[in-house]
């Protein structure tokens, strides 16, 4: 399973957690790089790249909650 598969799956609960999580693990990577103590520079990377995944599941499931909210709000004008 796939990263993002494996964030589509969390509830919204977890997935904040996770996002907090991770915003730590970056912000103590930068860090390490800042005191020349990062072992693998391409950690960082890995770990944006993870904070825009949550991010971007994060945008699919408020876009999909508007979606079912607009049809209802439609109905009520006719």
């Amino acid at each position: 399973m796939t990263k993002a598969a494996e964030y589509r799956a969390m509830s919204d609960e977890q997935l904040e957690l996770t996002h907090k999580e991770i915003i730590k693990q970056l912000f103590h990577l930068r860090v390490q790089s800042a005191t020349e103590r990062l072992e693998t520079p391409s950690e960082i990377k890995k770990v944006k790249k993870d904070i825009a995944r949550i991010l971007t599941v994060r945008r699919e499931r408020q876009l999909a909650a508007e979606k079912q909210q607009a049809p209802a709000a439609g109905n009520q004008g006719a």
